[in-house]
């Protein structure tokens, strides 16, 4: 079982609850060390104290502020736990919002609350009410030296926890663009065809990363002193100018039955309200 990251309580209300906090996901790479050239050794980041002119062990070293040019004030940890708010070890949650309205882009890191001893009916009572009323709830949690705003919802089997960026890290909206007034409805309505030609469940289990087992094959080949065989170049995408066309092709491609003009307008004209006839019910 992965380890717990935080360990505490969430309130709501006057209900409080023990829970505790696991990673929900890690990224998998492929690690390299550091070499020397010539022969092959591994090498070391030395700490190097520039006033005394020689190395330093890590035991003699303190976290500095720089509040002015080269000048620093020392902060231990002692420091540290005196200024730590309630939320080092209490998650309150301050308000639930629709899920609907949560901004995708304001999501970091994924983890997974479990509950803890004697809090399992508080727990599985909340899981269950933000899932009937469609609420996620927003929250604060200061873990890592730092308070995070986070968003609880319920996921398939339990409550899931994102801990997200605050506004002030996220990118101004103002910075995206979409035209629409440019759109043709036929383009459009042949697009709608190509995202349901090619819809399907969601499924992670089918992704993979190529690029890594890539990797991994290229150093047990090196490994194992065989040819390394590089995979065919990808050829240079040519921008788009004929819209229609390459949907249609896109679609011809999925072997799905061709969509012409006339079934476009037919499906344009399916979708508009019809008007009573004269004297009809």
């Amino acid at each position: 079982m992965a380890s717990t990251i935080w360990k505490g309580h969430i309130t709501f209300g006057l209900i409080s609850l023990p829970v505790k906090m696991m990673a929900a996901a890690r990224p998998e790479t492929v690690s390299f060390n550091q070499l020397h050239k010539h022969d092959n050794s591994r090498v070391k980041q030395v700490l190097f104290c520039v006033a005394e002119d020689k190395p330093v062990p890590r035991s003699e070293l303190v976290k500095g502020f720089e509040y002015e040019k080269d000048r620093y004030v020392v902060i231990d940890d002692e420091d540290i736990k005196r200024i730590q708010p309630k939320t080092a070890k209490v998650m309150e949650i301050v308000e639930f919002v629709k899920e609907e309205e949560l901004d995708s882009v304001y999501l970091e890191s994924s983890f997974y609350l479990h509950p803890d001893e004697a809090g399992e009916k508080a727990y599985s009572l909340l899981f269950k009410a933000m899932r009937e009323t469609g609420h996620v709830g927003v929250a604060k949690i200061c873990m890592h030296n730092r308070e995070h705003v986070v968003v609880l919802r319920p996921g398939k089997h339990g409550m899931v926890l994102h801990t997200m960026y605050y506004q002030d890290e996220v990118r101004a909206l103002d910075e995206f663009r979409t035209d629409l007034s440019s759109l043709k409805d036929k383009e459009l309505a042949m697009a709608k065809h190509l995202v349901e030609a090619l819809s399907a469940p969601f499924e992670p289990e089918k992704y993979t990363d190529n690029y890594r087992e890539t990797l991994r094959n290229l150093i047990t080949a090196k490994v194992n002193g065989q040819e390394i065989v590089a995979p065919p170049e990808s050829k240079d995408m040519a921008p788009v100018i004929d819209i229609m066309a390459a949907l249609k092709s896109s679609l011809a491609a999925l072997k799905k039955p061709p969509v012409t003009t006339e079934t476009v307008d037919a499906d344009q004209e399916e979708s508009k309200p019809h008007r009573k006839r004269a004297g009809g019910m």
